[in-house]
């Protein structure tokens, strides 16, 4: 082979195995978070030792529709975010209240499920439609709970007794043995806890007009435009709207934030929130 042809060769291997380092595997992307493994059924430890949950099967479907991977860890969730800060994880997938104070250090997708309070009782009784039937009845709450605020709040305003446990398996057992007329605790504990256990059911809610969202570093501006985007596709295709139901069994309302699809990116009224027209092509 002559000089010519030999530096030919090589100039057409060198550009081939270049073409094959840009498409091949190993230019997949991958994006690394974390949930806490603790939070049934958001995020749990399935009986072969890996992670299943709403989240769990929130970030598969995020990865789908981007056409990355998404590596989920479990965590603790105090451990999560300092984990996020520190470059360890590119968001957070565990669920995450988007709140005013976390909004001054951290940006926020849009919602995708509201935490609002829920009432849980016998399946046996009438449920409670509105707050006035709560009139001489006991409930029970969770010690140093939101929940228990809300009951020290209101009590004399419904006519309502309340009883204060320490876990909320222990105010929702105290319903079960008819020492109480309802629970109130989370909208992720209730429905939950009626769908495993038949002799329970859900009621009224309570809005708390906050939401989950995922987490991004206050400077990830692209980063959370590109999830948010991601997001949105699956909301308009009722994948978010079909979580809500296959974990928690029920329904999502149309203005649940599983359904909702807002114009912007973030949570409306929160720092960091961008009104402008998002921008996004869903995968077909």
């Amino acid at each position: 082979m002559s000089t010519s042809n030999k530096k030919f060769f090589f100039l057409v291997a060198a550009a081939g195995s270049a073409m094959a380092l840009q498409i091949g595997p190993a230019a997949a992307e991958t994006l690394t978070t974390g949930v806490d493994p603790t939070f049934a059924p958001m995020a749990m430890q399935n009986l072969k030792g890996g992670l299943e949950g709403f989240n769990v099967d929130l970030g598969n479907a995020l990865a789908k529709e981007m056409g990355i991977t998404i590596k989920i860890e479990p965590s603790q969730f105090s451990a999560i975010i300092p984990a996020l800060n520190a470059g360890k994880y590119d968001f957070v997938l565990a669920p995450t209240t988007a709140t005013e104070q976390r909004a001054q250090t951290l940006l926020f997708s849009e919602g995708y499920f509201n935490t609002d309070y829920t009432f849980v009782q016998k399946k046996n009784v009438q449920p409670v439609t509105d707050l006035e039937q709560l009139r001489g009845k006991t409930i029970t709450v969770n010690s140093g709970s939101a929940y228990e605020a809300w009951a020290k709040e209101n009590e004399k305003r419904y006519g309502f007794k309340y009883q204060v446990f320490s876990t909320t398996a222990d105010a929702i057992q105290a319903v079960l043995s008819g020492l109480a007329d309802a629970a109130l605790i989370d909208n992720i504990s209730g429905p939950w806890a009626a769908k495993k256990n038949p002799m329970l059911q859900t009621s009224y809610t309570i809005r708390s007009g906050k939401v989950f969202a995922l987490v991004f570093r206050k400077n990830d501006v692209k980063g959370r435009d590109r999830l948010s985007n991601a997001l949105k596709c699956l909301k308009k295709k009722g994948v978010v709207a079909g979580l809500v139901k296959k974990w928690l069994g029920t329904e999502p309302g149309p203005d649940a934030a599983a359904v909702v699809i807002e114009p912007g990116q973030g949570v409306p009224g929160l720092p960091g929130y961008d009104p402008a027209p998002a921008q996004y092509r869903c995968q077909s």
